[in-house]
């Protein structure tokens, strides 16, 4: 029987997954399409985001992973089951031992279940590791070296700092807002100006295409679509980047308290390093336009977005598996040996 190893970046937004020898094969919105007449999965990743918003009232969207953690097992082992058997499907491969990345701050009872759901999807073992280690591997960074390097994990549920050294993280602070909370302040802020309400898809188009977190040279605009509060009825309206910048402000705001609240709790030593190398970005979040520099300016240290922020983490699991001896100190025996 032929394993496969698989390392799996199991987002709120995306799940990424890394097969050793192969890099990156899936990757896929974490969302599952549920039809509630008889309970059964319509469809998982692309095909279900795509019904988001336009589906009968039978047929619902599900997103299992609400702000890093698993919100509905079921779905969750049913499209960690339907991906597992994407990697495997086509290949003489029948098994997949599965290295799963988990955010740092999650509690036993969420590392539970994220290791149940995929055992139960028929991964065996399952080993997990902590997402900004992963994270720092995928981004490039010298982990195991006596030296402070920082990663600022920002993906769709979870914004994830840390400070590491010798394999280890020695400061870090996790909190629920992410690119979903752009999302939200989006919706809430073209609802309270406009009296306009309009979808996710929507949202993260706009945040997509006009959003930043710093001033830019030019302002840029955009005509969104919605359903006037007023009188119920569908309306154009445009936005601005600086409308945009104006929405996202308080949730940027929490990541800059992130960020500030781990180098406060890092060791002088350490945080002599980080003046010196600079702090690092990953996660899809980390491509809104001007991040970089509003970290910049906050904390006065160099920053850098990694060359793939949104593959970082499964990057990450990638060196992992294909260097298990190098990285001995992060697993744990269950898959240490191959």
């Amino acid at each position: 029987m032929l394993t496969r190893y698989i390392g799996i970046d199991l987002g709120t937004a995306n799940t990424v997954i890394f097969a050793r020898g192969k890099g990156i094969i899936i990757r896929e919105p974490s969302v599952v399409a549920v039809n509630t007449k008889t309970d059964q999965v319509c469809s998982v990743g692309k095909e279900a985001k795509e019904i988001i918003g336009r589906s009968p009232g039978s047929i619902i969207a599900v997103h299992p992973l609400k702000d890093g953690v698993i919100a509905d097992f079921d779905i969750a082992t049913a499209m960690l089951q339907e991906m597992i058997k994407k990697t495997l499907r086509r290949t003489l491969f029948t098994k997949a031992r599965v290295l799963i990345c988990i955010p740092s701050g999650v509690t036993a009872v969420e590392r539970r279940a994220v290791k149940e759901a995929a055992e139960k999807a028929g991964a065996k073992p399952v080993q997990l590791v902590q997402a900004p280690l992963a994270a720092a591997l995928g981004a490039g960074l010298n982990v195991m070296e006596p030296a402070g390097t920082m990663i600022v994990d920002i993906g769709g549920g979870m914004c994830e700092t840390a400070v590491i050294s010798m394999g280890g993280i020695v400061a870090s602070r996790s909190i629920r807002v992410a690119g979903d909370a752009f999302d939200a302040a989006i919706v809430n802020f073209v609802r309270k100006k406009y009296n306009l309400l309009i979808g996710e898809r929507t949202a993260e188009s706009v945040k997509l295409g006009i959003g930043s977190a710093f001033p830019e040279e030019h302002v840029a605009t955009m005509e969104i679509r919605g359903r006037n509060l007023l009188n119920g009825l569908p309306e154009n309206i445009k936005v601005t980047s600086e409308e945009v910048r104006e929405a996202l402000s308080e949730p940027l705001s929490h990541v800059l308290d992130a960020i500030r609240e781990t180098l406060s709790h890092t060791p002088p030593e350490l945080s002599a390093d980080i003046i010196e190398q600079g702090i690092t970005l990953a996660g899809g979040s980390a491509l809104l336009r001007g991040m970089d520099k509003l970290v910049n300016r906050e904390t006065g240290m160099p920053v850098y977005v990694a060359e793939y922020p949104l593959d970082a983490v499964a990057e990450g699991t990638g060196r992992i598996l294909e260097h298990p001896d190098r990285y001995e100190e992060l697993l744990s025996e269950e898959i240490r040996y191959y």
